[in-house]
Order: C-alpha cells, then sequence, then structure tokens
C-alpha cells in the first residue's frame, strides 16, 4: 500500500500524530492539530492506520502527502505506516527537535517549532 503515485494527484496532505501518553506526545497531537488548523494538512486518525480500517486506509493511499508525527522513539506513527506497507511519507520525530520524553513541557514554543518543521516537510 505505497502512496507512491503521482505526487501530482489532487489526493489531501494528510498529518498523522501519536499522541502517546508522554510530554511530547502531547506536543505531537497539538502541532498536528495546529498544523491542521491552519491548513496546512488535514489531521487523520494514526489508530485507523494500525487497525487496518478500509476508509482511512484508502484515503491515506490517495493522499498527495504524509506526515507521520512521533513524540518519542518508539516510533509508533512510523512503525504504523511502515506495517500498514505505506512506504511514502515524511516522518517528524521530536527528538531530532532537541525534545526529550518526560524532560520536554508542552508549551506554545515547543509546540511552536513542531508545527514550522511539519510545514517545511509538507511542503
Amino acid at each position: 500500500m505505497s502512496n507512491g503515485g503521482c505526487a501530482c494527484s489532487g489526493g489531501p496532505k494528510l498529518i498523522f500524530a501519536c499522541s502517546g501518553a508522554a510530554d511530547v506526545g502531547e506536543i505531537a497531537d497539538r502541532a498536528a492539530r495546529q498544523l491542521s488548523r491552519e491548513g496546512a494538512g488535514k489531521m487523520f486518525c494514526l489508530a485507523g492506520i494500525g487497525g487496518r480500517v478500509a476508509g482511512i486506509l484508502k484515503t491515506t493511499e490517495a493522499a498527495s502527502a504524509i506526515l507521520a508525527i512521533d513524540g518519542c522513539s518508539l516510533n509508533c506513527a512510523k512503525s504504523s505506516f511502515e506495517q500498514g506497507g505505506f512506504t511514502n511519507f515524511k516522518h517528524l520525530q521530536l527528538a531530532d527537535l532537541g525534545m526529550e520524553k518526560g524532560k520536554t513541557p508542552a508549551t506554545e514554543g515547543s509546540i511552536d517549532r513542531v508545527v514550522a518543521r511539519g510545514r517545511q516537510l509538507l511542503n
């Protein structure tokens, strides 16, 4: 299930966040929601990828861009896409921005940094 078709397909840009249970999961979730509110893409259901929900998979396959945001190094979002057969997606790992699980409060500044990087990856 690769979405490796034409990048010019008119499909939506989709944003998936692993919301986890830690501070970095909250940051990932809130950044995805902000990107969606700003119109950078549409936040979509990561559990639907892992659960192999037909409608969610079909919409995701038609996406023109996919952004998976992981808060911690377990990379649950990335793994969900790989296990679902998706290969053409951008991955944003918050550790790459210097954010560490259990040590990074969900401040507006932290969220804004993730949003800025997410915008870059979606364009």
